[in-house]
């Protein structure tokens, strides 16, 4: 892949703030779509996004910005899609230019609700995408960590090897270490799940539960992430111990920059999903992936008391004391 393809940032927020910072390493100039056109004039009046990360300064020129999707698509080689997994549907539906033949990467840290399915397989399904043109990005990095340059590492995932090393190598800088792997569909499905345990590890904090229990809670976490992606996604190469799954689990579990985490201890103190949800003014991908692995796992089974305990507190309103009391007597 030649060094002049032109990457797009699909998505206005935290986390496409942050790419946009590392594909624009060495004054590099990149295309940005955002859906509101009054965001993109206060960007380029004021340099930095108004609404998220605001601390961070952009050199507008080196930037075109798009409020039209298709006219972002057909001037882009490499889409980078960065929006809340709920509002990707009504972003594609829009979409009238054809994006098979441009390299997705999807950053997207969640399932597409009401398909139950994760990013690339609605791509494949919907957009006649090859598997062999995406790419996903696995943590463990916090967009506002990105923001303060403190040093962060990322996984670029893709059966192309060749275009995964060349979007790594093109994100790289002095802050941020890249790797190349493969294991797409079981990174995608470990990205969704660890924003489930990171609400299970806010409602124990908001309950008030210790340190001790934290790291019985994400140690068990970790073994029940590993059954159910052996499951739904096999691969023999994994290593559930690596950063894109364990690293990241730990870091949204843990950080004060958790915005899954925050929802979590929210639920735990008491108030309620709705409540919490206009209170954050943030979306918590945790939410909608608890039900979607939920129904997922319809099909398959697997023993996942911790999703089924949020999923119990989320969904069927069982109190959150006694739900988390329950599963305690489940961990070891």
């Amino acid at each position: 892949m030649t060094t002049d393809k032109k990457i797009c940032i699909m998505g206005g927020g935290s986390w496409a703030t942050a790419l946009a910072k590392m594909a624009m390493t060495g004054g590099k100039h990149i295309n940005w779509y955002m859906r509101r056109p009054e965001q993109i004039e206060q960007f380029i009046e004021t340099g930095c996004n108004p609404s998220y990360l605001t601390g961070v300064q952009f050199d507008v020129k080196k930037i075109k910005f798009y409020s039209d999707i298709n006219r972002a698509i057909r001037y882009s080689d490499v889409l980078v899609f960065a929006m809340p997994s709920p509002f990707l549907k009504a972003h594609l539906a829009k979409v009238k230019t054809p994006i098979k033949d441009k390299f997705i990467i999807t950053a997207i840290k969640g399932i597409v609700p009401d398909e139950n399915m994760i990013v690339t397989d609605y791509f494949q399904k919907y957009f006649d995408v090859s598997i062999n043109n995406m790419g996903v990005i696995a943590g463990p990095c916090h967009a506002e960590e990105v923001a303060l340059e403190r040093l962060s590492y990322l996984t670029v995932a893709s059966y192309n090897q060749q275009l995964a090393k060349w979007f790594a190598d093109r994100i790289s800088n002095s802050y941020l270490k890249t790797y190349v792997g493969r294991d797409v569909r079981g990174m995608e499905y470990a990205s969704v799940l660890k924003n489930v345990y990171a609400i299970a590890a806010g409602i124990c904090h908001g309950l008030k539960y210790g340190d001790n229990f934290q790291a019985i809670l994400v140690s068990n976490s970790i073994r029940e992430m590993s059954r159910f992606v052996d499951e739904v996604a096999p691969d023999k190469e994994r290593n559930i111990g690596d950063a894109a799954y364990l690293g990241d689990l730990l870091v949204t579990a843990y950080s004060k920059f958790s915005r899954n985490r925050m929802f979590g201890s929210m639920i735990g103190k008491g108030y309620s999903v709705k409540s919490s949800q206009l209170e954050m003014e943030m979306i918590a991908e945790g939410y909608y992936g608890t039900k979607c692995i939920h129904e997922i796992n319809e099909k398959y089974n697997v023993d996942m008391p911790i999703l089924e305990a949020c999923y119990n507190i989320l969904y069927e309103r069982i109190a959150p004391n006694i739900e988390i009391k329950v599963l305690t007597e489940k961990l070891n």
